[in-house]
């Protein structure tokens, strides 16, 4: 099994978000331990040679607590507050079209209805469309194809008919 940067940058932020502590994936190429809360030193022989890595349990840092907000958020200037945003349910890679030669599903003022497919969140190699909840018009795409986004992260404004 083998695995690239992004797969893997992908895999740590699916972890991090969990309670998990420790885990290790094993086939006959790699090995991967993934633990949280330790650091990790290499140490060397007496002949100067670098030896396995020696696990220093390192400080844990508490789950951060939610915070009740009596405000929401305020949008940036120039931004109407009436505005929907698109935001990410997961972390992955964002692409405006269903393939590299494609057309992308929704241009700046373009309208768009509910349940329609606005973008393709890759997460693990899978493909995760994502669908516009009200009907409006695109006013804002606020990522770029192909880069990398978070939970929660602002995607698009529509402007709510």
């Amino acid at each position: 099994m083998a695995l690239d940067i992004n797969q893997l940058r992908d895999f740590l932020a699916a972890i991090a978000e969990t309670d998990i502590t420790e885990l290790t994936l094993k086939s006959d190429d790699f090995e991967l331990t993934v633990r949280k809360g330790v650091s990790i030193t290499p140490t060397s022989d007496s002949g100067g040679h670098s030896t396995p890595y020696q696990i220093t349990p390192g400080p844990v840092e508490p789950a951060p607590t939610p915070v009740a907000k009596s405000e929401p958020p305020v949008p940036p200037p120039g931004v109407d507050q009436k505005w929907e945003e698109i935001k990410s349910p997961m972390v992955g890679t964002f692409y405006r079209s269903p393939a590299p030669d494609e057309d992308p599903f929704v241009e700046v003022g373009e309208r768009i209805s509910a349940g329609q497919t606005v973008c393709i969140i890759e997460a693990m190699k899978l493909m995760n469309e994502i669908e516009a909840e009200v009907t409006g018009q695109v006013m804002e795409i606020l990522v770029k194809n192909g880069e990398p986004i978070e939970y929660g992260q602002a995607l698009m404004r529509i402007k709510p008919d």
